[in-house]
């Protein structure tokens, strides 16, 4: 077929192609500019010498800042022990002016030192002096206001060293200490004035909350990266008690809880709003506080069985904010503007990770209905399952599972349309056990869950409908996501960058088209699929219950397979092919154990699947092989059911080698099945000679013998060079080697002389048509045997001899051999050349 592109549509992507090329060449070009600017430009003038100016220390140095990490610590130590030992010894003027002396010195001189240039001996000393403040605060409460509370005074001087230091920080900006601490500090206030005056947990979450409050402020409206982060961690801090609280509120009392949750959540929405980096966090958490207030309200009006649904129903409401919140009108500018994606997309995975959890919460319903009817206890048709319902569970896990099946099918992604696909089998598998419905029902639903999931498996058409159509960038994975009629468009910005190369790679390629649903079509049909292969499953085991549902059942389930396996493709239909031919198998011993037969019977009757499903293979030549290897396990079982009686073993692996001969017919299969039906035969032969008591080993080995030596034969008249031995070797061994043993042991003469006769009439066609293994094997069979039956007369002749003539009759052999040894062993050397050259 022809690929190149129409004129106009190769000119748009060559132009396009030189285009990128242009805008590459003047970013080089550019580039090579400054680099030769770089390499070539002239030596700076060297400045003339003159005084140094003093190095500033404001370059944070290792040794320096240890030095005076190390002193600022010292002093602090002592400023601690002299308030707390020495301070009781002096007057009030003089603890007055050591406090007003020692903290205004430490406070003023950074400004100094920072006119100085020495910026890191500031950071020290006003260390030193924030620590000193807190001192001084102590002091205070101690000598002058012993008589308040704790509580209520740290937080009066929390709030003001709070505003000392953020007034100190302002005004020498280049010290990078006294606001985060000031920060810190702004932390106690409202917390710590809400325990003074008596406040119960709500009272210091709101505090805790207030609090977060203004570290959002900061965090919004602040620029030092030490500030925000400080902040941040005291708003994450106070603002996640404050939502453990309000949690835990919604459970207790639900009215008091709910302001809290949705105050948080707003603060948190309006941070994620305005701060891009927390977008998806904030809304997060903005999310799950909506969701958990407003369903802490709702559940307490309603039944404690419908408190998981209140909260999915939630959650699928802040997850829908996903796709209303795309665009809002802004009426005072006249057009409409897009929220931000990454507060969309925190809400939409707050919202789906507790419609989630409500998912899971209604799984066990369907892993009872699914799994239930394999707890079995009791025998096949006993009726264990048959008169009361699998389990029981909540009806409104089933509305749970339809809630979010409706809502993921409305979402038009290949994802989104899997879990729907999924979850609607889950919600009819649990059904019977949220429901409680009778076994009748329970098992029809089962059927018409497995009907409906082959049904979409072999036309999965009708489930992709409605997808929509990927993304341009995502063209390369429309074999995934495409829908029928959908396009993806080529991206310029798409082209893949070389390997090593900052530029893209120069291809001009033809624009890609997404599969017509074939890639969505064939995943929809796989997950279904496999979901009713389950449906399947399990009825079939729920069927066991009752004799005429076993029936029902079954004969349902062939049908189905065997439709699904006649207009199915690919790896589906192999698989239901060979299903189908399991079920028809236990259709076979459901009807054998109906009718009370032996097993024997039931071996001949499950013997007729496997002609039937050689015969389905001659014709289904796509499926052909699986169902014949399929067919051919199903015999194992049967010949294990006839082996107690003989007679009727013999039969069964007869008319197996039956079968395997009618498939060996067929040219591709007539290797393997030849020798599988020649094996069952001898099978049947041994098995029939063993119960007629038959001991003779040559009516067991004449049946090997005789068509071994037939197909040797015929393979010589097809290859004449092909060996004796491959030929005529197994067969004759077959038979001579167990008659050897056999007349060896055998008192009389009738089988030594009939196995010998054999052999030299061996020997002598060997020796004829030279052939090599016909020779050896008869030659040796021969001596052996005549050596057996010579061997009681040279015993009894070498007894009536005298002593001293074998010894004397050795000696002239030897004397003989000795005379004539050289042409003996040219004799033996042509003799073994003889042999060698036979075939």
């Amino acid at each position: 077929m022809d690929n190149s592109l129409p004129p106009a549509d190769e000119l748009v992507l060559v132009d396009r192609e030189l285009a990128q090329l242009d805008a590459r060449r003047s970013q080089l070009l550019t580039r090579r500019a400054w680099l030769v600017r770089a390499l070539y430009a002239p030596a700076a003038p060297m400045a003339t010498p003159g005084p140094r100016r003093p190095v500033a220390d404001s370059t944070p140095r290792s040794a320096q800042n240890v030095l005076l990490t190390l002193g600022g610590t010292l002093l602090t130590i002592a400023a601690i022990a002299f308030t707390l030992v020495s301070w009781g010894s002096m007057g009030i003027g003089g603890r007055a002016a050591v406090l007003f002396v020692v903290t205004s010195a430490a406070l003023a001189a950074p400004v100094a030192l920072l006119r100085r240039g020495l910026v890191s001996t500031a950071e020290s000393v006003a260390a030193l002096g924030l620590v000193l403040m807190v001192l001084d605060a102590y002091a205070l409460h101690r000598v002058a206001l012993a008589g308040t509370g704790g509580l209520g005074y740290t937080a009066v001087a929390a709030a003001v060293l709070a505003g000392a230091w953020t007034a100190y920080g302002a005004g020498l900006s280049r010290l990078r200490i006294p606001l985060p601490a000031a920060v810190v500090a702004g932390q106690l206030p409202l917390p710590l004035g809400v325990l003074a005056a008596g406040g119960g947990p709500t009272a210091f979450a709101w505090a805790a909350l207030a609090t977060a409050a203004a570290d959002g402020a900061v965090i919004l409206w602040t620029r030092p990266a030490a500030v925000r982060i400080t902040a941040a961690v005291g708003a994450a801090t106070l603002g996640g008690w404050a939502l453990l609280t309000g949690g835990w509120l919604s459970l207790v009392s639900p009215w008091s809880g709910a302001p809290l949750l949705l105050a948080a959540a707003a603060i948190a929405l309006f941070t994620a709003w305005r701060t891009s980096a927390a977008a998806v966090a904030g809304s997060v958490v903005a999310g799950l506080a909506v969701i958990t207030a407003v369903g802490g309200l709702l559940r307490a009006a309603v039944p404690s069985d419908w408190t998981v649904p209140v909260y999915v129903l939630c959650g699928l409401a802040v997850a829908s904010v996903w796709r209303a919140g795309r665009r809002e009108t802004a009426p005072e500018a006249g057009r409409t503007r897009a929220l931000p994606a990454g507060v969309r997309l925190g809400l939409a995975c707050a919202g789906a990770g507790v419609a989630a959890l409500g998912v899971v919460w209604s799984l066990p319903p369907v892993a009872a209905g699914l799994l239930g009817p394999l707890a079995r206890t009791t025998g096949v048709w006993s009726g264990e399952h048959a008169g009361q319902p699998l389990a029981s569970f909540p009806g409104t896990a089933a509305l749970v599972l339809a809630v979010a099946a409706v809502v993921l099918a409305a979402v038009p992604r290949l994802w989104a349309r899997c879990g729907a696909l999924a979850l609607t089998w889950a919600l009819l598998t649990a059904l019977p056990v949220s429901l409680g419905l009778p076994y009748a029902a329970t098992l029809t639903l089962q059927l018409l869950t497995t009907a409906a999931a082959l049904a979409g498996a072999v036309r999965p058409g009708p489930l992709a409908r409605g997808l929509r159509r990927p993304e341009a960038g995502a063209a390369g994975t429309a074999g995934t996501a495409g829908t029928a009629g959908t396009t993806g468009a080529e991206s310029p910005a798409a082209t893949p960058a070389a390997s090593g190369t900052p530029w893209g790679a120069w291809v001009p390629s033809r624009p890609r088209t997404a599969a017509s649903g074939v890639g969505a079509g064939t995943v929809l049909g796989r997950i279904v699929y496999g979901l009713g292969l389950g449906s399947a499953v399990s009825a079939v085991a729920l069927s066991l219950d009752s004799r005429g549902a076993t029936f029902a059942a079954l004969g349902a389930l062939l049908v189905l397979l065997g439709g699904t396996a006649a207009f199915g493709t690919g790896a589906r239909r192999v698989v239901a092919a060979c299903a189908a031919v399991l079920t028809a198998a236990g259709l076979v011993l459901a009807a054998a154990a109906a009718g009370g037969f032996e097993d024997h019977w039931t071996a001949l009757a499950l013997l007729g699947v496997t002609a039937a499903a050689a015969a389905v293979g001659a014709k289904a030549r796509p499926v052909a092989l699986p169902v014949e290897i399929t067919g051919a396990a199903l015999a194992l079982p049967a010949f294990a059911l006839a082996a107690p009686r003989p007679a009727f073993l013999a039969l069964t692996l007869a008319l197996g080698g039956v079968v395997a001969a009618a498939t060996a017919v067929r040219p591709e299969r007539r290797r393997f099945a030849s020798w599988t039906a020649a094996a069952l035969f001898l099978l049947a032969a041994w098995v029939r000679l063993a119960a007629w008591e038959v001991t003779i080993p040559e009516a067991y080995t004449l049946p090997v013998t005789v068509p071994a030596l037939a197909v040797g034969f015929l393979r010589r008249r097809r290859d004449p060079e092909a060996s004796s031995w491959a030929a005529y070797g197994p067969g004759l061994a077959a038979t001579l080697l167990p008659s050897l043993v056999a007349a060896w042991t055998d008192p009389e003469w009738a089988r030594p002389l009939a196995l010998g006769l054999a052999a030299l009439a061996v020997t002598l066609l060997g020796a004829r048509f030279r052939l090599q293994a016909l020779l050896v094997l008869g030659g040796a069979v021969l001596a052996l045997d005549g050596l057996h039956e010579l061997a009681p007369y040279v015993v009894q002749a070498v007894g009536a001899l005298p002593r001293w003539l074998p010894p004397a009759l050795a000696g002239l052999l030897l004397l003989a051999v000795g005379a004539t040894y050289e042409q003996r062993l040219r004799d033996a050397r042509r003799l073994r050349d003889r042999v060698a050259r036979m075939r």
